[in-house]
This record gives structure tokens, C-alpha cells and sequence, in this order.
């Protein structure tokens, strides 16, 4: 499940059925708004922006990548090229500069030559360990303008990992009188309409992520497009791009890949109108789907995420974890040494921890095989055309989130509960059984009832949030930014004004960081805590928020308390958050809340 304010609503097109090409959107629709720019909503200075970055949990540093000759492109059509150096796009930004993965990786190596439009990889290679499930939606067509079937992620192999006695007892998780222990419960429930994923911590509702069947439309991040640039915007040093979605999406000049010799400029220095041209082909990678009349966001830099690596095609990148421990580092680098294909980066994952070199090896080669098809599709399709196709939503969830802090997911549904216990018995047979059925004909409550969530999904869509000792939020959203106001309300505490005042801010600087990872609130957000005189206790808020903050895998960055006792902060943004999931915009006041009086401001007023 992250930079945008929250924007206006826009009701999704509908699909066209399946073998049907959808129907050209008017010239209006075609050049939507520009999404923000990668430095929207960032501070000037990079020392300010590192001291309010929240620190996940990290052990140790990456380490540079071991010498050797550097990579040898190859000319194709696969999006890549550009100077060494460069990493993060895609699933990479989250795993390799703590992004949205809440995992980082060490940085690329020298400047090493890539074609603009990447590499063939190994061509061909064959799939380890016999024949390859893929993940394939059922009912999804292409949107795009080409006939290509799209290439869909290969998920596991059928023959099964041989894992020993040992690594199998570490990866197995707690369990209490035979019973699973874990801290987060996964309950999936399949709509008419859409799934919806609610993670609970303990009994409370963290997160809950909607997703629509059938939507190559507005739930696309992490699909690579062939697109076709319609034209270039120097003064915004972004283009649009034709990727066969009825919005353009946009590339930013930082996100384009290009060799530095083709660049013709005192120093070397490159302009977005240098490297792209209308009506030039490339290939993309979705990192930020459309929102409302802003179109999606790109890269050029293709990243394959699987479950233990992140695969960068034609790139020297190197990382591991910071989240593992030292020791577990060594490990896998010496693993990573050995499998990593000298033509890709590879970035080692959190979930490899104590998995073994064959499970790793076998990532990489799917991964690599993965890229071979889509190489090779790139070639041959017509753009704008979709060349690659992530996972339905369930099982991306489960691929980055699955670990033995689970004590189990539910799924209401039998085909997709089949999918995702075959896929969990294949990457981590020791937590299969965690996975169950929730069977509709003969259980009592519906999923979400059973688990409480329904009343809280209701909680999470309201305006105003009570907190325990009796004060309240109120959260609004505008254009710019996210602004949530704290009050006292009720609480009128005992002692002391200055105490009420900090006990509770406290109570709503950890409600805030559960507010805003449940409605997946990104971009600007202002905190208005109630006005604190001591300075001790303004920086007790701050560290408390941002432990609270910590446990969030989306990228945040906090930062001090203002003398009015504001709170400034950025959250990462992919998509719309959950009140743009689960709503439309009023008809009757457009979205604005309110009604005006026709008889005072109408034309017989």
C-alpha cells in the first residue's frame, strides 16, 4: 500500500469488455494535470530533510559492491540506459532509499554504459526448477492499443525447495499450545465489486486496501507500458506520455534514463528535451498511479520485484537490507556474490532473512526469465502497449507483507484462498497452514463482522476521531495538503492545564500515525497539536509521533515542533487514499461540502 494532497474525486470509466478496444478519450482528457513533482513537498536543504526522516529499525549499513568489469549493454527495447549511480524506481525506490518498502540497499556502482532503451538480458533462459506458475487475473483486459497479451509475474516453481530442519524452525513463527502467535491477522474479503485487504494489529484495524477487479486503469503501479511520447514540456522538464490509459501519464526529466555521451551540453548537463522527442517509443514503469484528473507517474528505470530480491535490469546496483542483522548480511551478500547475473542489479529483500541460497537463486532466475519476456514483447508490440502486468492485489499484499508476525490470513473466497495457500506453501511451506478459508455457507458471521472490521472501516471514513481520555481529531483534506486539528474535547484531565495539554497530545500523536496508515493519507500534512508552554514536552510529542510513525512501511519525514505548536510532515503517496476508494463526489455540492442559497447568491438574488 503513498506525495500527492488528497485530491477531488473522479468516478473510475468503466472497462470495456473483454477483446474490445476501449473508446479514445477526447484531446481535454488526454492532457491531465501534472502529478507533483519528485521535489514537491520536500525541504530545500538535504541536512533538514535527514533530520526529519523517520528511522525505521536498522542494523548495520550496505556495502559497496565488490569490484569487477562493469556491465555490458545491449541494445533493445527495454527502458533502461543512463549514468551509473542511479537507483530506486518502481518497487526499487521503496527497497533500495527506504521508500514505501521500508527497506534500503547500498547504491550503484561507477558510471557504467547502458543503452537508453536497455537490454536483452539472457534471452531465453529457462525457468529453474521445472515449469512456472504465473499469476494471472482473471476478467482484466489490456487497455492499451496493442493486441499483446501482456507478460504476467512468474510467482513460484513447481518444484518444491528442499529447506532444512533448522532454517525451517526459524522461519516457522511462534506458536502458543499449538496455535499461531503473531502480532498482525490478514482478512481478505471478495466483493461483486472489489477486494478488500484489512490487516488488524492485534484487534485494531491498521490497514485497509481496496481494490477493484478488472482496473488497468487506475490501479496500475508497478506495470511497465511501451508508450509513446505526445510531446515535451521543457518549461516543466516533464513530457506526457501515450501508455494507453485515457489520461497521458507524465515523466519528469530526473526520471529519464540516457547515456551521457548522447548529451551535447557544456558540462555535460542533460535536458528532458535532449533526450526525449514526440512520438518517440519507450519503454516505462507505472511508479504512482492516476488520481483524479492527475495522470500516472513514470520512470524509466525498470525494477522486478520478487518475494526475496528486487531484480534492476541493466544496472550495476548492489544492495542488501539494512533492516537485517550484521551477521545475516554477511550471509547474503556471500549468496548474492555468488547468483547475482553480472548484467542486473539485484537488491536482497527483508524477507530473505534465513532463506536459503536455492530459494534465492531460483528468485533471481524468474525474475531474469521474467525480464527476458518482457524484453522480448517490447520488441515486437506496437505502443502504447502494456508489456507487463502486476500481480492482483492479494497476492502483491502477501508477497510484501507475508512474515511470521502473521498468525494468520482469512480469505472468504475458495479460488483465491487456493492461489494464495499454493503460493504461500511454495515460497514459505512452514507458514501455509496460517493460511484458512473462511467458508460463507457455514459460518456464522461475514468475514469482516467476525473480526470487527466493519464498524471500524465505517469509524475510519468519519471527519472526527475521539481519543481514549475523552479529546478528538478532526481530519480535512484540501488541495494542498492534509490538515488534522487536535483538540481536548472532553477531557478536562486533573492536575494541571500543561499536563491535560501534554497527556493528550501524546494519546493523538499515536492515534495520528494509526489515522493516517489506515486512511492512507499522503503528500502535505499539517498537525495542529494544542499549544504546549514547556519545550521538554513538545519534544516528547515529537519522539513519541515518531516511534508511532516507525511501525508505518511507508516512507515519512516529521518535522519539529512550531512554537503554535504545529506539526509539519510529507507520507509518501502512491494512489488515492481510502475515502477516495470507498467514495464518489457529491453531485449536489461537487465536493465542496456545502450548499449555496439560490436565493441569496443565485440569479434572483
Amino acid at each position: 500500500m503513498t506525495d500527492d494532497s488528497t485530491p477531488d474525486v473522479a468516478s473510475t470509466p468503466p472497462m470495456p469488455p473483454t477483446g474490445e478496444q476501449p473508446a479514445r478519450p477526447s484531446k481535454a482528457d488526454r492532457t491531465p494535470e501534472l502529478p507533483d513533482r519528485h521535489i514537491e513537498g520536500r525541504p530545500k536543504s538535504p541536512e533538514a530533510a535527514e533530520r526529519a526522516l523517520v528511522r525505521k529499525p536498522q542494523i548495520g549499513d550496505s556495502m559497496p559492491a565488490p569490484p569487477g568489469p562493469p556491465p555490458t549493454a545491449r541494445g533493445g527495447a527495454g527502458g533502461r540506459g543512463g549514468q551509473g549511480g542511479r537507483s530506486g524506481g518502481g518497487q526499487a525506490g521503496g527497497e533500495a532509499g527506504g521508500g514505501s518498502g521500508g527497506e534500503a540497499g547500498s547504491g550503484t556502482g561507477t558510471g557504467a554504459r547502458r543503452r537508453r532503451r536497455g537490454g536483452r538480458g539472457r534471452g531465453g533462459a529457462n525457468r529453474a526448477g521445472g515449469e512456472a506458475r504465473t499469476a494471472a487475473p482473471a476478467g482484466r483486459s489490456s487497455s492499451s492499443g496493442s493486441s499483446a497479451t501482456p507478460v504476467e509475474q512468474v510467482l513460484y516453481d513447481e518444484e518444491p525447495v528442499t529447506v532444512d530442519e533448522r532454517s525451517a524452525r526459524r522461519r516457522s513463527g511462534r506458536e502458543r499450545k499449538g496455535r499461531a502467535v503473531g502480532r498482525y491477522t490478514m482478512a481478505v474479503h471478495v466483493g461483486p465489486k472489489a477486494t478488500q485487504i484489512a490487516v488488524l494489529e492485534g484487534r485494531a484495524l491498521v490497514e485497509l486496501i481496496v481494490s477493484r477487479p478488472s482496473d488497468d486503469v487506475a490501479q496500475i503501479h508497478g506495470n511497465v507500458y511501451l508508450g509513446k511520447v505526445q510531446n515535451v514540456l521543457p518549461g516543466m522538464e516533464a513530457a506526457f506520455v501515450d501508455i494507453g490509459t485515457p489520461k497521458n501519464a507524465v515523466l519528469y526529466q530526473g526520471d529519464v534514463q540516457y547515456e551521457q555521451e548522447d548529451i551535447e551540453s557544456p558540462g555535460g548537463k542533460k535536458r528532458i528535451e535532449q533526450v526525449l522527442r514526440a512520438r518517440q517509443t519507450i519503454l516505462c514503469q507505472v511508479t504512482k498511479n492516476p488520481i483524479a484528473h492527475k495522470g500516472a507517474r513514470l520512470t524509466q528505470e525498470v525494477s522486478l520485484p520478487g518475494r526475496f530480491v528486487v531484480l534492476i535490469p541493466n544496472s550495476p546496483t548492489y544492495g542488501i537490507s539494512k533492516r537485517l542483522p550484521d551477521n545475516e548480511r554477511r550471509r547474503l551478500r556471500q549468496i548474492l556474490d555468488r547468483v547475482k547475473p553480472p548484467q542486473h542489479g539485484v537488491i536482497v529483500r527483508t524477507a530473505a532473512e534465513n532463506v536459503t541460497e536455492e530459494e534465492i537463486e531460483r528468485d533471481v532466475r524468474r525474475l531474469v526469465d521474467q525480464w527476458d519476456r518482457i524484453d522480448a514483447l517490447a520488441r515486437s508490440a506496437k505502443a502504447p502497449a502494456l508489456i507487463y502486468r502486476e500481480p492482483d492485489l492479494a497476492l502483491r499484499v502477501i508477497r510484501e507483507e507475508l512474515n511470521a508476525e502473521y498468525r494468520q490470513i482469512v480469505i472468504d473466497d475458495r479460488e483465491l484462498y487456493e492461489e494464495v495457500r499454493a503460493y504461500v506453501a511454495a515460497i514459505s511451506p512452514m507458514l501455509a497452514d496460517r493460511v484458512e478459508f473462511h467458508d460463507r455457507a457455514t459460518e456464522p458471521l461475514p468475514l469482516f463482522e467476525r473480526f470487527h472490521i466493519h464498524e471500524q472501516r465505517l469509524r475510519a471514513t468519519d471527519r472526527k476521531v475521539w481519543l481514549p481520555s475523552g479529546g478528538s481529531l478532526i481530519i480535512e483534506h484540501t488541495e494542498a495538503l492534509t490538515v488534522i486539528d487536535v483538540n481536548t474535547g472532553k477531557n478536562v484531565g486533573k492536575s494541571s492545564l500543561e499536563e491535560t495539554v501534554f497527556r493528550n497530545n501524546l494519546e493523538a500523536a499515536t492515534e495520528i500515525a494509526r489515522q493516517l496508515r489506515l486512511r492512507d493519507i499522503g503528500g502535505i500534512i499539517v498537525i495542529d497539536f494544542v499549544d504546549m508552554e514547556i519545550r521538554e514536552n513538545r519534544d516528547e510529542v515529537v519522539r513519541v509521533f515518531r516511534d508511532a510513525l516507525a511501525r508505518d512501511k511507508t516512507r515519512t519525514q516529521v518535522f519539529e515542533i512550531s512554537e503554535l505548536g504545529l506539526v509539519e510532515m510529507t507520507r509518501k503517496r502512491i494512489g488515492e487514499g481510502l475515502i477516495e476508494s470507498v467514495s464518489c463526489r457529491c453531485e449536489a455540492c461537487d465536493g465542496r461540502g456545502v450548499v449555496l442559497d439560490d436565493d441569496l447568491v443565485g440569479e434572483n438574488g
